[in-house]
């Protein structure tokens, strides 16, 4: 995706209508399975919240690679994009991400190719390198010829989607007859006639090694602030310290993934963050479930080393009122120089959530453009 003016970022990677925000304000949807509810109701759910967050001036909605969680349903995201491109008008909608060693990169052109042709310029496809699950099931994602690949091997899988995307493997490269659809081979054969510019590419992370490749590549970084809040500054210094100016960006452009969920009242903020914490604990104690309900937290016998995890955790979710969770988003933003912000809302209910990022919209005023 060539910006028409490379020193500026292009429109489909910055946002402009952040009410009094001091950057943009994106969502982040993990689509949530709550005990006592489906899958059915975690995705009616996320269309409510796609409404939500395009009438109220979000400026972009991505969702989650997961796999084998069963409180996620977002093991399929080009899916629950075609859904949601389906039921909004003008949101951007994205992946945050698709980790790309699960699949074959001709696949991801072609899944997403489809989606821009759905919702022309809408799409923007975020890449992440790690399996979005654990060992055995991301050796159950992959062929068998691919399981020794490792993260070492992402550039070079990135370099292959991009070629499928632009549809120019030099002549002599035994894909050079090979054509990504939609794409724009078919503009070529339409002799020309003008075909929806390719997604945006994000790489995505927790680490310095995307970081590094984003600034060495001149793409936008989106850090994982939400599970790896330690690495937080000194991967946006890397990315931005390695930072080369491209056709796509001419400075740095970072977004994070903030955990942060606004009640009416405090007290329902800490019940609800417990919830969520709980469900964590069982994930890394490999215990996996639906997320549980506030009540279901508060009779649990946490031992020490939970409660240790819990708080922990707990201290990176910025929740409270609307007042206090708009503060806490301002100073994380100060602090950190990013220029987006990514809201995940982690709760049992699906209400919880919706309501959570009115409260969100309401503080800082946010309106559709």
């Amino acid at each position: 995706m060539n910006a028409s003016d490379p020193a500026q970022p292009s429109e489909e990677i910055v946002g402009h209508s952040r009410g009094t925000a001091p950057v943009p304000l994106s969502v982040l949807d993990l689509v949530t399975v709550g005990a006592g509810h489906t899958a059915t109701d975690a995705l009616r759910t996320s269309v409510e919240l796609a409404r939500l967050a395009e009438g109220r001036g979000f400026h972009r909605y991505w969702v989650a690679e997961h796999h084998s969680m069963p409180g996620v349903a977002s093991s399929s995201p080009a899916v629950i994009l075609a859904y949601l491109a389906a039921h909004t008008d003008r949101i951007r909608l994205g992946s945050g991400g698709v980790m790309l060693p699960n699949h074959a990169p001709l696949v991801i052109a072609e899944q997403f190719g489809t989606l821009q042709a759905i919702a022309p310029s809408r799409i923007d496809l975020g890449l992440g390198r790690a399996p979005g699950t654990d060992g055995a099931t991301a050796a159950a994602l992959r062929r068998a010829d691919r399981l020794n690949e490792s993260a070492d091997d992402f550039p070079q899988q990135l370099a292959e989607l991009t070629r499928f995307l632009d549809d120019d493997f030099p002549d002599g490269h035994p894909y050079s007859r090979i054509h990504a659809v939609p794409g724009p081979v078919q503009a070529n054969a339409a002799g020309g006639v003008q075909s929806p510019a390719r997604p945006p590419i994000w790489l995505l992370g927790s680490s310095g090694f995307s970081a590094r490749l984003a600034g060495m590549l001149g793409l936008p970084f989106a850090f994982a602030h939400h599970f790896s809040a330690r690495n937080t500054v000194p991967a946006l210094d890397l990315y931005r310290e390695s930072f080369s100016p491209s056709a796509v960006l001419a400075e740095p452009y970072a977004l994070i993934g903030v955990s942060a969920l606004a009640t009416d009242d405090e007290e329902e903020a800490r019940r609800q963050v417990l919830a969520a914490a709980l469900n964590m604990v069982r994930l890394r104690t490999g215990r996996p479930g639906l997320v549980p309900t506030p009540e279901e937290a508060a009779a649990y016998a946490f031992s020490p080393i939970e409660r240790e995890f819990i708080d922990d955790w707990n201290a990176n979710v910025i929740h409270g009122t609307p007042d206090r969770v708009r503060s806490g988003l301002d100073e994380l933003q100060k602090r950190t120089g990013a220029d987006e912000l990514m809201i995940t809302a982690n709760a049992h209910s699906g209400d919880v959530r919706v309501r959570s990022y009115e409260l969100i919209a309401d503080a800082y005023g946010l309106t559709a453009p």
